[in-house]
């Protein structure tokens, strides 16, 4: 299973939309988006953009979760998740959440997979051997790091594919 894994939107509408065509293109199964959408209108732009499973964690910067919720209504692929989730796709065990430090703590403490937060807008994976894997996509939002990033993740090899937008 082909999974892209974002976080860090910060409303960048633009260098969303250019990603959700990679993703697409890439013919990606599933996005995981790991917060900091920021505004209600980027929820329309995701499930306009990707017509499979959408799961989300809220993060820091998700000021109106109560819109945001009202507009993943109109999407019934998108899965909202409040803070912390745990799922299972293609038989990989996948620990989700915003902050990278609790993600660290997540990593030391529970047997999953694969980590995956965002939140410091570096991009950051693992080696392949550490266990659980771990993985920061880095930001969508290209403001902070000059970077505009998210990641591939093949469930069935492992590999970890860095996508520059």
């Amino acid at each position: 299973m082909k999974i892209a894994i974002l976080s860090d939107i910060h409303d960048n509408k633009e260098k969303l939309q250019q990603a959700l065509t990679l993703i697409r293109d890439a013919e990606a199964e599933v996005i995981l988006c790991l917060g900091d959408l920021c505004s209600p209108f980027i929820v329309k732009e995701l499930g306009s953009g990707f017509p499979g499973p959408i799961h989300v964690v809220f993060g820091n910067n998700d000021g109106d979760r109560f819109r945001i919720a009202l507009q993943a209504r109109n999407f019934s692929q998108i899965k909202l998740h409040g803070e912390f989730v745990e799922l299972t796709l293609g038989e990989k065990l996948f620990s989700l959440n915003h902050f990278d430090n609790i993600g660290r703590a997540l990593a030391r403490a529970k047997n999953v997979d694969v980590v995956c937060f965002g939140h410091n807008h570096q991009f950051e994976v693992s080696d392949p051997e550490t266990k659980p894997r771990i993985i920061n996509p880095g930001e969508i939002y290209g403001g902070l790091t000059g970077n505009s990033t998210f990641v591939y993740y093949d469930t069935k090899s492992g590999a970890v594919t860095r996508v520059d937008v």
